[in-house]
């Protein structure tokens, strides 16, 4: 890959790979660290690509699965970090978009990731699956569950936006 070629994907990609790190850790540092390791890997990659598409599927699978490293090792698990977790995905979002996006953020890392790809980037279940590893069903699954618990927590926040108090269960 020429320096050029790169350029051009950094250009177009970041924001991506940055949300798809983001989505996982929760942390901007350690989201911008993800980003960039996931880069300089593209920059020594020496295989090659079909199109665009193929290298955006490639740099997220390497971003997600550089951060299920990262929040699998032992460092992470038992560090706590110097500043408060991210709330949002994107830096751009109107005031109805930073109420999503932070109530996203409670939902567990792969109700996240699954939310992620396939509303904001894009991508159909099937490509999901391929990308992360998994089985078309377990991406349904996964979305349904995330969809329904993301209804939940609206609901639940409207409620207490309301003054009425959440039942009890």
């Amino acid at each position: 890959m020429n320096d050029d070629q790169f350029e051009k994907y950094v250009k177009l990609y970041r924001r991506n790979v940055f949300a798809a790190a983001l989505c996982l850790v929760r942390n901007e540092s350690d989201a911008d660290d993800i980003t960039q390791e996931t880069f300089l890997r593209l920059y020594r990659y020496g295989g090659s690509f079909n199109d665009d598409e193929h290298v955006k599927a490639w740099l997220i699978k390497c971003a997600v699965n550089r951060g299920k490293t990262l929040l699998a090792s032992r460092w992470y698990r038992y560090s706590e970090p110097l500043d408060a977790a991210a709330e949002f995905i994107h830096t751009e979002s109107n005031d109805s978009d930073e109420g999503i996006l932070r109530l996203l953020g409670k939902l567990s890392k792969k109700d996240r990731i699954a939310l992620h790809m396939y509303y904001y980037e894009g991508y159909k279940t099937e490509e999901i699956a391929e990308i992360l590893g998994i089985s078309t069903n377990a991406v349904l699954s996964r979305l349904s569950r995330a969809r329904r618990r993301l209804k939940k927590l609206i609901t639940d926040e409207r409620n207490e936006g309301n003054g009425l108090q959440k039942s009890v269960r």
